[in-house]
Formats: C-alpha cells, sequence, structure tokens
C-alpha cells in the first residue's frame, strides 16, 4: 500500500509545493496552524484541487494535472477523520458508522457495523445521537465511519484537538493500536510535536507550504535540518552559530564555544539544544559547562521551566537567556544551591543547522 504525492497549489500569502510517499508506517504531517497541513489533505482527499501535480494511490491515479485525471471523493477509497469530527447530528452511532457503505446488502451492513463497533469499545451506545456522547466517544465514532468503507489510505487531520489532556492521552493509545492494524497508507495531521512522535513513525514537517524536513520521526527529531524544523520538534534554545574548527563553534547569542562530536561544516548557521536535555554537574572542566544564573521559574505540575542568564566567556558579563526544563524532584534541589549553577551540555545532543 503506497500513497505518493508530488503537487502544488496557490494559497493565500505562499504555495503549497509538497513531494512526499507513504506506505504501512503512519506518516505525520507536523506544522503550525496555517502551514497547509489540512489543505494537503483536502486535496489527497479529491476535496480541493491542485494547480499542478500527482497524487497515486497503490498505482491508481487519483490526480494528474497534466493527463486530466481528477477521481471524485467517492472513487478514491480514502477514509477521511476531520477534526471536528463531522458526524450527522440526526443519524446514530450505528448510522453514522454506516453512512458510507450504503451500497452493500443489509446483512452485510450489519456486520461491517458491528465490527466497527467492537474495535472502538462502544458497544450498547448504537443508538445514541453524536449529542449524547461525550468527545471522545465523538471521535472513536468518527474513526470507525472513515474504517467501515475499507479505505485504501485513511487521512486524520488534528483528530484530538478538541479533546481535554486526559481524553487525548487516552485516544493516542487507542489510535496507535487501531492503525497499528490498519493496512493501508496513513497520514496523520497535527501542530503537536509530541502526539506526532508518539503515533508517527515517519514524519513531514511543513512551514509556509514548503518540506522542512523529512524521513524518520526520532531521526528528524534527533536532527532537524532546518531552522524551522528545529523549531516546530520543539527546540526552544537555538542560537546563531560560526565555525571555529572542525569540532567547535561559537553559539554567538550565549556567547560561548561549545564542543562537538561531529564534524562541522563551515557553513554552520545555527546550534540548538533541547531545554529537558540540559544537565547539572559539579566537575567544572567538562566541555560545554556552562555558568547560569536563574532570572524566574515557571512552575507547572509535572515539569518546570527555567530562565536562565549565561555567563558569557568575558567573566562576569551575563548574556542571553535560554531555557531549562527539569522535573519538581530537581527543582526542590536546585533552587537551595548557590548560583551560579554549572550545566553540562552533551555534545551528542546539539542540534547543529
Amino acid at each position: 500500500m503506497e500513497l505518493c504525492v508530488d503537487i502544488r497549489k496557490k494559497l493565500s500569502g505562499f504555495e503549497l509545493n509538497l513531494n512526499f510517499e507513504t506506505s504501512e508506517d503512519v506518516l505525520g504531517l507536523l506544522g503550525a496552524s496555517g502551514s497547509g497541513k489540512s489543505m494537503t489533505l483536502r486535496c489527497i482527499a479529491g476535496i480541493e484541487t491542485p494547480d499542478y501535480g500527482q497524487i497515486v494511490l497503490n498505482g491508481r491515479i487519483l490526480f494528474d494535472s497534466q493527463k486530466g485525471i481528477n477521481l471524485p471523493c467517492r472513487r478514491r477509497r480514502i477514509g477521511y477523520v476531520f477534526q471536528n469530527y463531522a458526524l450527522f447530528p440526526h443519524l446514530t452511532v450505528e448510522e453514522n458508522i454506516g453512512f458510507g457503505i450504503g451500497e452493500l446488502r443489509r446483512k452485510d451492513q450489519k456486520a461491517i457495523i458491528k465490527e466497527m463497533v467492537t474495535m472502538i469499545k462502544l458497544e450498547g451506545l448504537e443508538k445514541r445521537y453524536p449529542s449524547q456522547l461525550s468527545g471522545g466517544q465523538q471521535q472513536r465514532v468518527a474513526l470507525a465511519r472513515a474504517l467501515a468503507t475499507k479505505p485504501e489510505a485513511l487521512l486524520l487531520d488534528e483528530p484530538f484537538s478538541a479533546l481535554d489532556d486526559y481524553l487525548r492521552n487516552h485516544m493516542v493509545r487507542q489510535l496507535t493500536e487501531t492503525l497499528g492494524k490498519f493496512p493501508g497508507a496513513a497520514v496523520f495531521v497535527s501542530h503537536n510535536m509530541e502526539e506526532v512522535y508518539r503515533v508517527c513513525r515517519n514524519l513531514v514537517i511543513l512551514s509556509r507550504g514548503i518540506i522542512e524536513g523529512k524521513g524518520g520521526t526520532k531521526e528528524v527529531f534527533k536532527a532537524p535540518p532546518s531552522l524551522a524544523a528545529a523549531q516546530l520538534t520543539g527546540c526552544k534554545n537555538i542560537s546563531p552559530a560560526i565555525y571555529i574548527s572542525p569540532f567547535e563553534l561559537k553559539a554567538l547569542d550565549w556567547g560561548i564555544t561549545l564542543k562537538t562530536n561531529i564534524k562541522l561544516s563551515q557553513d554552520i548557521k545555527y546550534v540548538g539544544i533541547r531545554a529537558h536535555l540540559i544537565g547539572a554537574v559539579s566537575d567544572e572542566t567538562k566541555d560545554n559547562v556552562l555558568r547560569c544564573w536563574l532570572n524566574f521559574a515557571n512552575e507547572a505540575p509535572s515539569r518546570i521551566t527555567l530562565y536562565l542568564f549565561i555567563e558569557k566567556e568575558n567573566p562576569g558579563q551575563r548574556g542571553h537567556q535560554i531555557e531549562w526544563e527539569i522535573t519538581p524532584q530537581m527543582w526542590r534541589f536546585m533552587k537551595i544551591q548557590p548560583q551560579p549553577w554549572k550545566l553540562w551540555i552533551d555534545p551528542e545532543d546539539l542540534i547543529i543547522v
């Protein structure tokens, strides 16, 4: 099962220009609001028409601008889970699930509906209407309706955006399990990097219609190939950087020199470090040790974000702020330690752009 997308479409303020393919591993489309993620899905589904290009699903041409092919939605064999679920309010759970399979015999329809209801664990709620369901239950009905038609590809547009944190975590687990059994191509759209990381094996990062990075999800997070990709994957500490030597660079905003464990290109532009990968040390002789003073702390139940001033290489001169994310337990320890704190950046964790 393979989905190949190579399209262009003029949008307000920028052009959508995409070229990617995916098979049975779930592909994530990660980007900020307005980056073209939902439009990409709508073009694949046939709701919108690209200006130029080609979309092919399992060897079937769904769209080809040069050949004049543009299959209607109903012939594309694509399931679509909308951001707001788009359930029919006047239809019950079982009627919503069966809406797209009306051409089958009644006996076969009932069998598929029963299979889907069991899959989404809503037994006993078949006669209820969407208004009588929780947000998580509605999301499951929308997923079951998309899968009931036995699609060759499944498109999911921000499926957890309307859910609270508890339901979102529960549904991420359930969706991951469901997609693991889905035999076709699946594309998952989100602006939430943690959802994408948990759900998707592969990743495409979009910024204003342009692909800023693509590949295995873990690999792209580990080494984002552009500034936009680093920002969209959650790197909060980024500084312009210049080359000093094959394994050494200068972080200009931070006013410090950093050692790396990879050979640097002379056209290096930025260096970054994820806020949760900074550590505290007592040994000031190690490479990449920073002397930092606390500016202020932003406390949440499970994570504390500290905003720190770095001491520049000129003694006594404090420079740019960085963010450090730690646990509440670590925060209780650190706030009684004399400042400046000695923090360490592992060369392995540096992001080089």
